[in-house]
């Protein structure tokens, strides 16, 4: 009523018509926006920004809060969103170019992966921290509401640090993954890191001494002194720094490891592996890791080593605000959670984290952990040294892209060298600088180098794809936003020589196996000379590589029931491996 009589007394005013149009237009507008406003401010209230005026926050304004389920149809956009009860798809595009589907019913437990059970009103709420808590009230509310009720999201305290800002810009500012690296650490000057760090530990010295400590430096002497092996019915030897090392560290991770694995942390984030995709690594380990009762104990005061189970895809896709380019909220959240655990047990404490690990594929893990995890073991997809990736103590996690979470194994093969009538191939995304760089010099150049950009969509093309690569004797792999790239383990996959183009990039499992038995790593500056190094290669050499790579495929392969020596194992064993050199008296 007190709208109404306003107006009228602005018409008899005698005013232009044309200003009372604009604010019923303008009131109308405001209106309209009064219910996004309550996802994110309390009370509707305006939220003042550090270096900006005065602004209701809303979706489609500068502050933006992402968090699971209750605000991400602000993807919808960019990205195809389907709900369907118990089930939410996101299609994005991977590194092939082909469409890759982020498939949430492929979790360990689908009923209870993707509507995440309540919290609001339990007392289980009680154990969470700040950050946590806002994401689990938003995530049951939506909840509520996509199984009919109604619900208006949790508000969002003022110095939350889930509120991000958008930051626009005119200029288009240059990312990292743009340029090339400033400095290069080539791969023998990584081989002298690793011999410098097993001779000298750079871990912190535990506050108080502990019983699990002794039993992981008796083990080091016992590794230092293990037999010779020369030959082994299971293991390939031309394929390790040292083979009798690693069966004596692999014998004694068997029989002495235990794992404690945080229970703290509430789904999406933490406990929801995703079986399927680019990020796949993450999840498989996380699936079998909880779900192991060979390593894993419930008394945190008999483990050796402790495990923080969150996804870094999860954390990206609940929390991260598209084109925001703010991962302030991430890192964060993740900064609480380590509070969180180390104000509520003692172990973090007593190594400063280090004797506490992670397992992220994601490119932003670095980033994420950064300071707070500064300490911990961290197998990582983007194991890059200028990026904080310390060899030694940190893992390269093989980034794996598993097309089928059900058959993960499936194409597995290739012909053998005799029938393999390409020299190299490639197709790919143009991702980053590199990938130019390379189609600049071969693309159409040369019949023996088969390099293509991006290969059209299709069941065909990507039988084409996989067909090129099991006909190939060598199978590029040039870096991509990041330093790793999943056509590294696909080489391995169709028994094709991979050729690493990446500078700065660890290869996995950096610390037990020699590399240079079954893969040839170039210089990116020496692109222009690639097809002069893979020539001077003899064919003699070239079949033991093929033949190393074969021999090399069974440490790549995730399995359901995990078996000895797999991907599941030799992520497990590099970590304790890492630890057992690492670990000091106090």
């Amino acid at each position: 009523m007190e709208i109404r009589s306003e107006l009228r007394k602005l018409s008899r005013s005698g005013k232009p018509t044309w200003a009372v149009l604009v604010a019923i237009l303008a009131l109308t507008h405001i209106l309209l926006l009064l219910s996004y406003g309550r996802y994110l401010l309390p009370d509707g209230r305006r939220l003042k920004l550090p270096n900006e005026h005065n602004a209701l926050l809303t979706p489609s304004q500068n502050g933006l809060l992402r968090n699971t389920l209750a605000v991400n149809v602000s993807a919808a956009p960019t990205g195809l969103l389907e709900t369907n009860g118990s089930g939410l798809r996101n299609e994005t595009e991977d590194d092939e170019g082909f469409v890759d589907i982020v498939d949430f019913e492929s979790f360990e437990d689908v009923n209870d992966s993707v509507i995440v059970k309540e919290v609001a009103g339990s007392n289980a709420s009680d154990n969470l921290f700040p950050s946590e808590k806002i994401v689990m009230q938003n995530v049951s509310l939506q909840s509520q509401k996509n199984s009919g009720g109604s619900a208006i999201a949790a508000p969002v305290l003022e110095n939350s640090s889930l509120i991000v800002t958008k930051k626009v810009s005119k200029k288009k500012k240059k990312m990292r993954c743009d340029l090339p690296p400033k400095t290069v650490t080539p791969i023998d000057e990584m081989n002298r890191i690793l011999t410098r760090h097993r001779r000298s530990s750079r871990a912190m010295r535990p506050r108080w001494s502990s019983r699990r400590d002794e039993e992981m430096l008796a083990a080091r002497k016992e590794i230092e002194n293990a037999p010779l092996v020369t030959i082994d019915r299971e293991l390939y030897p031309p394929i390790f720094r040292n083979v009798s090392m690693f069966k004596r560290s692999y014998e004694l991770m068997e029989r002495l490891l235990k794992v404690y694995v945080y229970k703290e942390g509430s789904r999406p984030i933490f406990h929801t592996p995703i079986l399927k995709g680019l990020y796949a690594s993450e999840g498989w380990f996380m699936k079998l890791m909880e779900g192991n009762k060979r390593y894993t104990v419930k008394d945190p005061r008999r483990a050796h080593l402790y495990y923080m189970p969150f996804s870094a895809r999860m954390l990206e896709y609940t929390l991260y605000v598209r084109n925001s380019h703010n991962r302030t909220n991430l890192r964060q959240f993740l900064k609480e959670y380590t509070e969180h655990i180390s104000s509520k047990y003692p172990f973090f404490n007593r190594t400063g984290g280090a004797d506490h690990f992670l397992v992220a594929c994601h490119d932003w893990a670095p980033y994420e952990t950064r300071h707070h995890m500064e300490h911990c073991i961290k197998a990582l997809c983007n194991a890059d040294v200028t990026a904080g990736f310390k060899i030694g103590r940190d893992i390269s996690l093989p980034e794996t892209y598993v097309r089928a979470a059900k058959n993960p194994l499936r194409d597995l093969g290739g012909k053998p060298p005799s029938q393999r009538r390409i020299l190299a191939f490639y197709a790919g995304s143009m991702h980053g600088y590199l990938r130019t760089i390379l189609l600049q010099h071969w693309k159409d150049k040369d019949p023996d180098m088969r390099i293509y950009g991006r290969m059209p969509l299709g069941v065909a093309s990507k039988m084409n794809y996989i067909d090129q690569m099991k006909s190939s004797k060598y199978c590029l792999c040039p870096k991509g936003y990041e330093v790793n790239s999943p056509r590294v383990v696909e080489s391995i996959f169709y028994e094709c020589v991979p050729v690493i183009i990446s500078d700065n990039f660890v290869p996995p499992f950096f610390e037990v196996l020699d590399w240079s038995a079954f893969s040839v790593i170039v210089a990116e500056k020496d692109i222009p000379r690639l097809k002069d190094i893979l020539m001077s290669i003899p064919e003699e050499k070239y079949v033991k590589m093929q033949m190393a790579v074969r021999k090399a495929q069974r440490h790549f392969l995730w399995h359901a029931k995990p078996e000895r020596y797999d991907l599941f194992h030799m992520v497990l064993h590099s970590i304790w491996y890492n630890r057992v050199f690492q670990v000091k008296r106090r």
